[in-house]
Parts: C-alpha cells; sequence; structure tokens
C-alpha cells in the first residue's frame, strides 16, 4: 500500500487513471501482455455490480447458465459476417493433450455461436419459446492496444443471448435489456447514460440493429458502457434453430444478444474520480462506510474502541470497515480512503466519546464542506441520508459536466472545433462514407444515434443532404 501522490488527473488524465487503478488495488498488470489481475477490492465492485444487474434480470424472467470457453472454429465460419468482424481478435487453440487438434477451437470472443448450436437442440416448438438465459463469464479478444478494465485480452461480462417466436419480440427485448442497462447506470453507478442506436458500420458483427449506451467521461471521451443487439435470424439460420409455430409450421426463431463487462468499473472510475483518487458511488462501493478510531494513549484507546464497537452494531446493515492499523497516523488514513473511494468516513476521538457525537466526512465534498457532526443515537438513518444525498449529487455532478461539454455545431468547421474538447449532437444523413469522412478527418466516431429523437429534420452536418436523426459525435475509448 502506498499513499505517494497521484499523478495530476487535469494534467495527465491517462496516467491518472493508470497509476490510480493500481494504488488503490483495484487491478495489476498480469504476465500475458494485455492481461488483468483484478484484485480482491476491485472484485467486490465487480460482484456489486453483477449482484446490481442479476436481480433486474430475474426480475425480468431470465436465468442463469454457462456455456463453454472453447468453441469449433468451423461454428464461427458459419455465419460470415460474424466471423469477418471477430477474425483479427480471435485467440485459436491448435494443440491440446500434445496432439493437433482436427479441429482448431477458438476461445470465445462471444458465445452467438455456442449458444446457437444448442438452441437448435433445445426448442422444437413454439411452447419451448421464449428462451431467456443469462452467463456470466470472461471472453478473449486479441486487442492491440489495451488499457486495464478499459480494453483488455481477457475480461469479464455478462452475455445475455434470448430467442423469441416473432421478430417484434425479440426487439422489445432488446430495448428492454438497454433500459435496464440505463436504469442501472443512473441508480446504481451514478452514471448519465444516453441510450441509442449504433451506426452500421459501429453495429456488432452478425447484428440486424445494435443499441449501446454511451457515456461521458471525466476528460470529455465516450465510453460505450452496454450494448444491446437484435440480431434478427441471421444466427438461427446459420445454426438451423427452427421452431413448429401455432399453425404447425416450421419458422427460424429470432434471437438477441446483450452485454455488459468490467469496462464499466473504467466508466465509474473516469465519471467520477478526482485529483485525491476515486468516488464510488455508494450502492456500489465495496465499502460503504470507514470508521477511523483516532486516541493518544490506551485510556483513550479503550474508550473510543468501545464505541467503535457500538457504532459497528449500529451500522451492521452497510458495507463498514474499522481502520485500526497501529502503524499509520489517521491522516494517512483518511488520504488512503479517500484515495480508494469510500463514500462516507467516521472519525471517532475521545472528544466525540464524551460529547455522544461523531464527526463525519463525504467523500464527493472534499474539505469543510463535506463534514458534519452527529448525534450517535442518530447514526444509522443519518447514514443511510448521506449515502443517498452522495449518489444524488454525483449523478447531478456528472450530468452537469456532460451537458456543458456537448456542441450543436452549425456546420463541419464548427464540428471540428468542438470534437477536440467535447461531443457533438449534430443531423446526420447516416451515409457511412460521411461517417468515415469525419472519422478520418476528426478520430471522432457517431457514439449513438439517440432513442429521443427532436421534431423534424435538417442538413447532414458534413453534407448537407437531408439528415431526419440527429446523432451524438466525439472520440472514444
Amino acid at each position: 500500500m502506498t499513499n505517494d501522490k497521484l499523478p495530476s488527473r487535469n494534467d495527465n488524465f491517462s496516467e491518472w487513471y493508470n497509476q490510480l487503478i493500481l494504488k488503490a488495488e483495484l487491478a495489476d498488470y498480469a504476465p500475458v501482455r494485455g492481461c488483468m489481475v483484478v484484485r480482491p477490492y476491485g472484485w467486490s465492485l465487480w460482484e456489486n455490480i453483477q449482484e446490481g444487474l442479476d436481480h433486474r434480470f430475474k426480475a425480468t424472467g431470465h436465468v442463469n447458465a454457462a456455456f463453454p470457453l472453447l468453441i469449433p472454429m468451423s461454428f464461427l465460419e458459419k455465419e460470415k459476417e460474424h466471423v469477418e468482424g471477430f477474425s483479427p481478435e480471435l485467440a485459436v487453440v491448435t494443440i491440446g493433450g500434445g496432439e493437433k487438434l482436427e479441429e482448431p477451437l477458438v476461445v470465445r470472443p462471444t458465445s452467438e455461436t455456442i449458444i446457437g448450436h444448442m438452441y437448435s437442440k433445445w426448442i422444437k416448438s413454439y411452447r419451448d419459446l421464449p428462451v431467456l438465459i443469462n452467463q456470466w463469464g470472461n471472453v478473449v479478444r486479441w486487442e492491440l492496444r489495451t488499457r486495464l478494465f478499459l480494453r483488455t485480452l481477457e475480461f469479464y461480462w455478462q452475455e445475455g443471448h434470448t430467442a423469441h417466436a416473432t421478430a417484434e419480440e425479440a426487439q422489445d427485448e432488446t430495448l428492454q435489456m438497454l433500459n435496464i442497462y440505463a436504469d442501472f447506470a443512473i441508480n446504481d453507478a451514478a452514471v448519465p447514460v444516453i441510450p441509442g442506436r449504433k451506426s452500421e458500420s459501429e453495429k456488432f458483427a452478425g447484428a440486424v440493429r445494435s443499441y449501446s449506451i454511451e457515456a461521458m467521461m471525466g476528460d470529455t471521451r465516450a465510453l460505450q458502457a452496454g450494448t444491446s443487439h437484435f440480431l434478427g435470424q441471421n444466427f438461427a439460420q446459420a445454426f438451423d434453430i427452427k421452431f413448429l409455430d401455432w399453425n404447425n409450421e416450421l419458422q427460424y426463431v429470432w434471437t438477441t444478444s446483450w452485454g455488459l463487462s468490467t469496462r464499466f468499473i473504467g466508466a465509474i472510475i473516469m465519471t467520477h474520480g478526482d485529483e485525491q483518487g476515486l468516488i464510488l458511488p455508494p450502492k456500489l462501493a465495496p465499502i460503504q462506510v470507514v470508521i477511523i478510531p483516532i486516541y493518544k494513549n490506551e485510556s483513550e484507546k479503550s474508550q473510543v474502541l468501545e464505541v467503535v464497537e457500538q457504532v459497528r452494531n449500529q451500522l451492521n446493515e452497510f458495507r463498514l470497515k474499522v481502520d485500526s492499523r497501529e502503524d499509520v497516523t489517521p491522516g494517512y488514513k483518511f488520504n488512503d480512503w479517500e484515495m480508494r473511494g469510500v463514500p462516507l468516513r467516521i472519525e471517532i476521538g475521545p472528544k466525540d466519546v464524551a460529547k455522544g457525537t461523531l464527526a463525519f466526512a463525504r467523500r464527493d465534498m472534499p474539505g469543510k464542506t463535506g463534514k458534519s457532526i452527529v448525534d450517535r443515537n442518530q447514526v444509522s438513518s443519518r447514514v443511510s441520508d448521506i449515502l443517498l444525498a452522495i449518489h444524488e449529487s454525483l449523478y447531478d455532478r456528472a450530468l452537469a459536466f456532460r451537458q456543458s461539454n456537448i456542441y450543436d455545431p452549425q456546420n463541419y468547421d464548427e464540428m471540428r472545433e468542438v470534437l477536440q474538447k467535447g461531443w457533438a449532437y449534430s443531423w446526420w444523413c447516416g451515409n457511412p462514407e460521411c461517417e468515415t469522412r469525419m472519422k478520418e478527418d476528426t478520430k471522432a466516431t457517431a457514439r449513438c444515434i439517440p432513442l429521443d429523437q427532436p421534431d423534424g429534420e435538417g442538413g447532414c452536418i458534413y453534407c448537407g443532404s437531408k439528415a431526419k436523426e440527429k446523432a451524438y459525435f466525439a472520440r472514444a475509448y
């Protein structure tokens, strides 16, 4: 553990991010290039993300299952667009048990193909539909440029795969899951997101339509924080997933897939963090409250620790840590837990014991503004209120930051300027050629075409032709 000063977030956002992950013990670099080891503090954060999503999935009728890590190469080759999209990222096993394999096996980059194969065995009739399965696992994509949590060769995620009798059902499922991701991001992570449709060039390989939630990071870059895909009948036809319908006629099913990964931890870090380190949203923080005992001698110690234990018992509904380290000063502890992003700190010293009070310090409001004195008898209700206030404060601050860094340029020259400092929200004709030229020129992409669209139409920001939709453009991670 170290209390060394972090690089400046304002001066070097990238290095601040990298160093903060290491210092806060969220993750570390693995011996294999581009891979990471998620440390207990980071894994606890991921477990809380899992819990927040999993109960939402199950509340909408989804169940969990597990599918193999290794996929026959022939499976990927059945869906032409899919294999072309993933070919550069594949890790392939050619030797097993000392023998050359008859057929190479792919370490899954995603599971549409293996799940499609299994669905073709399980689905026979309309009575078998819908199939609503999710799995929690890991995947491998051979990325060239990697960064902890944001883009690693191996990462952890959930991937949902559903099969439906009609296109309408599948489309409704796709949008339902997109909205679940948005609800989780806003109400659990305090990360404001924009749900929308991906452009044709940005959609998932093999999908008919892809949707995403897009978030603005603290350096104004965009992050795709979760995706949901309407796959149509592409994978159903490739894997012969058919069912007898109500008229006893054989039909192909309609499928979806959707996923959110450990990349979301990067979103939390870059949305809420400050110069002192992490600021974790209370609903997801591994430790919601840390108690710091303060004393100078054995007499004070026994009095303080007695109250600490009483307060611990009063707060057993929260994820709580008592920092009882003897080898570091209270000031060191303050800085350490601030860097780790614990939402609320409670300080208990001899004066607090004598007065029957506690000193609270909010992580989202550094300095005196975030401090308050609380009656010990009201500690549980006050902690609940403050954690809720912290969540609202984090969300409002992130939303205000996003709104202040989104621009509506009136011409392409203006757009080029604003994309150096934020996002552009502009009319776009949807022509991939316009998007390609803008990307080459500005390094920005169409992040999403938001579901909530203005009335009327306008001229494409690039070519001037008629445009019926506005899109967000930004440089992205």
